[in-house]
């Protein structure tokens, strides 16, 4: 069997190790924007090349072989390479353009909650125009302002986080309208966010164990947002704030939003549904979804997989779905980033980092370029590293081990999965709950 990978990050070098582990031992390609020297060593061949160039990926998927493609990053999917690929009669995991906007576009995916009646949305508008902006603001308890499009995980705001008065709400209003063709305000949600990572042929869902996320870069949850500095999973497959029902309605709503996509469409999405959710007093919200796995979670979920990732992708494509059993080992896992100094604001370039011997720990290339002397980061987040344990202080001190491994201008979050921080989830719903 051949596989083809297209994307260059961590998120991918961990799908690339799960394809590796497949009994069905198949040969991986992958198409790069950047040589990511993790799965350059997993692959039979790579190509670097923009995730522009359609005619491109064709050419080397055809040359290749591929059985199918596993498109990683959602920057491939709002162009359209799965439309492409499939035209050509070669499958993919990954939705077609119009569905990915499940992720690319937030008023498609609010609209469509709305227009079908699935609960879960939070109260919202989208606004093409400044008018009339202001007026809903003043009727809501507090505001969340999101671009509609893709932001790298950087452009939602948060009164209370990013901006204080609803002037400020505004003028980030107006800034989002000179970019993008719509921006959608939201009433904010009081809460602890959950990530479940969904995997779906458009009529079997089938859930990952869930994780959190951070996005906030400096400790303690402060500083500027990014796309994500660490997570982790529990060993119950929940986490420590987390009930079983919180989870299952997360489910439910998945599966109604497939149906949604389907009958909106015409199509069967098939691929993720990569849900971030939060827990508020009025049940489970729907915070967005993205359309690909998440990173940094993906690194928590895939390799703690005791079930077969290559057989699942062809479940997926085959729509046999209900036939595959998904699995995962009972154990605790923790991600950490090492990320550029400065990052996500200012973050320095072009300089070389280096990695001594990681033994107890997961290792996963992100933004970073492999030259001929060396690693070099590219801006973004550079280095993941993910501890396994039998419980969650296992797992974060493994993790937190391995960033000493890491030589070069960066940092990183060192709270991750930490009992303090983990403590502060845990008294943060017990305050919102009684």
């Amino acid at each position: 069997m051949n596989v083809l990978l297209i994307g260059n990050g961590a998120r991918e070098h961990a799908i690339a190790k799960a394809i590796a582990r497949s009994k069905t031992k198949p040969t991986l390609f992958s198409y790069m924007k950047a040589k990511n020297p993790g799965i350059a060593e997993l692959s039979s061949d790579v190509k670097i090349g923009s995730y522009t160039d359609l005619p491109g990926i064709v050419e080397y998927a055809k040359a290749q072989q591929a059985d199918f493609v596993v498109i990683g990053p959602e920057d491939p999917l709002n162009n359209g390479v799965v439309d492409v690929l499939e035209k050509e009669g070669i499958q993919c995991v990954g939705p077609k353009k119009e569905l990915a906007q499940l992720e690319t576009s937030k008023s498609f995916t609010r609209n469509l909650m709305k227009k079908y009646d699935i609960e879960g949305c939070p109260d919202f508008k989208v606004f093409t125009r400044i008018e009339g902006i202001k007026d809903y603001m003043d009727s809501l308890p507090g505001v969340v302002v999101k671009p509609d499009g893709l932001t790298g995980g950087k452009g939602v705001k948060v009164q209370g986080d990013h901006f204080q008065t609803i002037d400020e709400a505004l003028d980030y209003c107006k800034e989002v309208l000179e970019k993008h063709s719509s921006v959608i305000v939201e009433e904010k949600l009081e809460g602890e966010e959950f990530s479940l990572q969904c995997f779906t042929d458009g009529k079997t869902v089938v859930d990952s164990p869930p994780a959190q996320d951070h996005k906030r870069a400096f400790v303690d949850d402060k500083g500027p947002n990014t796309g994500g500095m660490g997570s982790y999973t529990d060993a119950d497959h929940l986490l420590p704030f987390l009930k079983k029902e919180h989870v299952e309605k997360a489910h439910e709503i998945t599966i109604a939003v497939a149906e949604a996509i389907k009958s909106e469409t015409g199509e069967q999405y098939k691929g993720v549904m990569y849900g971030g959710w939060i827990i508020t007093r009025d049940g489970v919200k729907l915070i967005e979804y993205n359309a690909r796995l998440g990173d940094p979670e993906a690194m928590n979920v895939l390799p703690i997989m005791t079930s077969d990732y290559v057989e699942l992708c062809q479940a997926i494509v085959d729509g046999t779905l209900e036939n595959y059993q998904i699995s995962f080992d009972k154990k605790a896992t923790v991600c950490k980033y090492a990320v550029p100094e400065g990052y996500p604001t200012d973050p320095v370039r072009d300089e070389k980092v280096s990695l001594g011997e990681v033994s107890d720990a997961e290792v996963f290339y992100a933004s970073v370029d492999q030259k001929e002397d060396g690693l070099y980061m590219s801006g973004s987040r550079a280095i993941a590293f993910v501890g396994v344990g039998a419980s969650l202080d296992e797992a974060e001190k493994k993790a937190q081990a391995a960033l000493s491994a890491v030589s070069g201008k960066v940092f990183f979050r060192e709270d991750i999965g930490t009992k303090k921080l983990i403590q502060k989830r845990i008294d943060h719903m017990k305050a919102l709950f009684g």
